[in-house]
């Protein structure tokens, strides 16, 4: 299991610009959530799974986000716990 995975864990899809050098989808650029775009301010944190690889950014907001690129469907998702959705533990 990655950094991101866990019970306390939901995804919801969202479309994602990426910065592409040597590599396709190298780090994310921005991100759509609904109707409002967020730009990455800064990439703190990633790490690569078997099934995705994950970004821990700050974005324009200056909220820090965990955005996983699932390589089996090819699709960007945000990563989200149970507190940030206002939910109980």
């Amino acid at each position: 299991m990655g950094k991101g995975d866990g019970a306390m864990s939901k995804t919801e899809e969202i479309t994602v610009t990426c910065y592409a050098g040597y590599k396709a989808d190298e780090r994310p650029t921005s991100f759509e959530r609904g109707k409002t775009v967020l730009a990455v301010a800064e990439v703190l944190d990633r790490w690569y799974d078997q099934d995705g690889n994950y970004f821990k950014v700050r974005a324009e907001d200056s909220k820090e986000y965990l955005l996983r690129h699932d390589l089996d469907q090819d699709r960007w998702e945000l990563v989200t716990d149970k507190k940030e959705r206002g939910e109980e533990p």
